[in-house]
């Protein structure tokens, strides 16, 4: 009875959009919440929450963020305030969609949250390291929903791209998006562990592959867990998977073709295990780090 008072004071109180983005915001503050899934701060997730509890785009004019409320609306953005506290579940979990190359794809937790630096090598067209006119086939290993692989079929409308993952539940929902984009005469999923059941060769093999170290999973904080572990986890120094990627990726390039990786903090570890590699690190405009680019030629010299 009590939270039903509460609840009927505080729809008393809040009447719009703005008053609830507002509430929404301090009492994420009160809650110490984490902001690592694609937000940047506790009013941008409280406006994503609010909008899109909704069904509002999330570039709704603020000029609507006036608008009162019905008792229905409200009850539906408390709900999954509520839940965002309570059970430290990321919004795009809650909401069931991410953001990637300015893209949506259905996400759950199945898959990691897309939230990559890697969108904007795609939305580059991975230029200078590739002549866009050039490429005609793309892999995306270690795919996970998809993202990074479907943006690619927007950047390069003339190439086949291919979407591994070891994870059968995540090529469900690789699948899931593929559909979604209507893709499916350019995208294909493959189950896969690492190179395993692939036979091609690409001109790009772009991965996100798990990263993260030991020490790194146990500090991780609550919103972290929602994802697969499979997804994050990659040894003591979380360079398990990217160490077999570097021993088996040339022989699924073509001549010209490039290797890009994202590592993440593992940059450090990886670059003092092989000072010798002549690893690329991209500098993005936009913010992150932890992504290198290696060319079939130099993946020979130094992992053959």
């Amino acid at each position: 009875m009590k939270q039903s008072i509460d609840n009927r004071t505080l729809f008393d109180e809040l009447s719009t959009l703005t008053d609830f983005m507002r509430w929404g915001a301090s009492r994420f503050v009160e809650a110490e919440l984490s902001y690592s899934h694609g937000m940047s701060s506790p009013l941008d997730e409280a406006v994503y929450l609010v909008l899109r509890s909704l069904q509002l785009p999330v570039d709704t004019p603020e000029v609507y963020w006036n608008s009162k409320l019905t008792q229905s609306e409200k009850e539906a953005i408390l709900v999954i305030i509520k839940r965002r506290i309570k059970e430290r579940i990321p919004a795009a979990y809650l909401m069931k969609e991410g953001w990637f190359a300015g893209l949506q794809f259905y996400v759950d937790e199945r898959v990691l949250v897309p939230r990559s630096p890697i969108a904007e090598l795609v939305e580059n067209q991975f230029v200078p390291w590739v002549n866009p006119d050039e490429v005609e086939s793309i892999l995306d290993l270690c795919t996970g929903s998809g993202c990074i692989g479907i943006a690619c079929a927007y950047a390069f409308p003339g190439a086949s791209v291919d979407l591994a993952d070891i994870s059968e539940e995540a090529i469900e929902v690789a699948n899931i998006n593929i559909d979604k984009h209507d893709a499916r005469q350019q995208v294909t999923a493959i189950q896969s562990d690492l190179f395993s059941s692939l036979t091609s060769q690409y001109d790009i093999i772009v991965s996100n592959p798990p990263y993260v170290d030991a020490d790194d999973i146990a500090r991780m904080s609550d919103e972290f867990h929602h994802e697969p572990e499979i997804g994050l986890s990659s040894g003591s120094d979380g360079l398990d998977c990217t160490r077999q990627i570097l021993k088996q990726a040339a022989q699924y390039l073509t001549d010209e073709g490039i290797l890009v990786v994202e590592v993440g903090n593992s940059q450090y570890a990886l670059a003092q295990e092989y000072p010798e590699v002549p690893f690329q690190w991209v500098d993005f405009e936009r913010g992150g780090d932890g992504v290198f680019v290696l060319t079939k030629d130099q993946l020979e010299i130094h992992f053959s």
